[in-house]
């Protein structure tokens, strides 16, 4: 049996079998992960992969799986004795400002900058509903790409902003075409292969010396800046779902 939607996902829900295949996003905001972890353990094949669907929900997820992708001191932090720690360590590496990313917040909304670990603790301290979120160091100078995978199809363009360090369109960017070289494309691939993505949009930092980190990855995201418009990605990424279910069922 297929299933694509949730709509007849919670409709056939209790009727589900081993080897039975639900193409497309568990949208819970209380019960997704454990509604996938469910699906995993009955044996049901779900497309996108339950991996990327939990990665793609938690920015604090991303953080701890592709910490070694990342800018380095990139922190995910559950409590309070972990920022502590960070305290410690961010000030024995001399790093000043940071910016913390709330877990949940998407287009630039839930970044935020402060002068020291010592001040976003202060903060932190009094609220414990601040937990968890990611912690990073500030950066200064680079260059912020959004690059869109989706089976053969990539695309990247550079986002600025003068006036505001978050570069997102959304919060006032623009959008340059960028040429993304082969090192950079396996870089994103090798990302998506350790999450499971089987398309991907996925933010770059690129430092002037040519270093490169990730930022974040999402199953689906913003493409104002993108050639492609939406219906026609939304295709090729059903088309690769659907290819991907048949596989799964005829095996």
């Amino acid at each position: 049996m297929i299933i694509r939607g949730n709509r007849k996902l919670k409709e056939l829900y209790q009727k589900l079998r081993p080897g039975d295949i639900f193409i497309g996003t568990v949208v819970s905001r209380y019960l997704k992960q454990s509604v996938l972890v469910d699906l995993v353990e009955r044996g049901v094949h779900c497309f996108p992969s339950p991996l990327s669907q939990v990665i793609n929900n938690s920015k604090v997820m991303q953080a701890l799986v592709f910490k070694d992708q990342m800018l380095q001191h990139t922190l995910a932090i559950e409590r309070r004795i972990e920022l502590i720690d960070a305290i410690n360590l961010y000030n024995r590496h001399n790093i000043g400002p940071v910016i913390t990313k709330e877990n949940h917040m998407h287009c630039g909304y839930g970044i935020r900058r402060w002068e020291t670990v010592e001040s976003l603790y202060s903060h932190a301290a009094l609220l414990e509903s601040s937990y968890p979120f990611v912690l990073q160091p500030f950066l200064e100078d680079f260059t912020d790409v959004r690059i869109i995978v989706a089976g053969d199809y990539v695309e990247a363009y550079e986002r600025q902003n003068p006036y505001n360090f978050r570069k997102n369109i959304s919060s006032g960017g623009k959008s340059y075409p960028y040429i993304l070289d082969k090192d950079k494309e396996k870089f994103c691939r090798n990302i998506m292969d350790r999450g499971k993505f089987p398309f991907a949009h996925i933010d770059l930092h690129i430092m002037e010396n040519g270093e490169h980190f990730l930022s974040e990855i999402a199953l689906n995201g913003g493409i104002k800046g993108a050639a492609i418009n939406r219906k026609e990605l939304d295709q090729k990424k059903q088309d690769m779902l659907e290819r991907s279910a048949e596989t799964a069922h005829s095996s």
